[in-house]
């Protein structure tokens, strides 16, 4: 029988309510502030299981990041959004071809700390950061009557990135950056009927590249 995707929307809001509690945190302490809004493209990312697989899909994404000076280093707090596509092949089910599964929107809430390498117009950075992605599926695709169901997943996650921000002013310059993103236990959706399946969910790196304005608050 066919069940409804239960999406976990509670998390979700709880990522956005902690997002705008520490920005007002930050601003009323910091001194310098920068404020990255982005766009830019992230990859996608595959979990195998014999010869078969689950794949999410790359797709656009847009974010926005809150950098605080703290002399040698900037901490900073980000959020990244993508609308994504869940698809999957597997030899019994989809009779060996590649299906759509469900739309799939992905939230990543990050706390890190990243760190200027010059402190001139040009100034190339590298930082890290640790937090949550929640992975939302929806809109399941249940012409492939043999999945049972897909839920939404609240993965621990750590990020690496390295870029440049390049400055037109003291104010208001270009953020250039490449990522690498890693939720642990991506996944865990159970693939299969009541009677038996498989459940898929590894560790993985989702890279992807972004641009943007970055604006500096005295």
């Amino acid at each position: 029988m066919k069940k409804v995707i239960n999406i976990i929307t509670s998390k979700t809001l709880f990522g956005f309510v902690f997002f705008i509690t520490a920005v007002f945190s930050f601003n009323a302490y910091a001194q310098t502030m920068e404020i990255t809004p982005s766009y830019g493209y992230q990859f996608g990312s595959k979990l195998n299981y014999g010869n078969n697989y689950i794949k999410m899909e790359g797709s656009d994404q847009f974010g926005i990041t809150l950098g605080v000076d703290l002399d040698d280093v900037v901490a900073e707090l980000s959020y990244f959004h993508q609308g994504s596509e869940l698809r999957i092949k597997d030899n019994l089910w989809t009779n060996g071809r590649e299906e759509r599964l469900a739309d799939l929107s992905v939230d990543w809430i990050m706390l890190g700390a990243m760190r200027y390498f010059d402190t001139g117009k040009v100034k190339p950075f590298a930082g890290g950061a640790l937090g949550m992605a929640i992975f939302s599926p929806k809109n399941q695709n249940f012409d492939i009557e043999q999945i049972s169901s897909i839920d939404s997943r609240t993965r621990f996650a750590f990020s690496f990135k390295a870029g440049v921000n390049i400055m037109f002013t003291d104010y208001v310059g270009l953020n250039l950056q490449g990522n690498l993103m890693f939720p642990v236990n991506w996944g865990g959706y159970y693939v299969g009927t009541g009677g038996g399946g498989v459940t898929v969910s590894s560790t993985t790196v989702i890279g992807g590249f972004s641009g943007g304005l970055v604006f500096v608050l005295n």
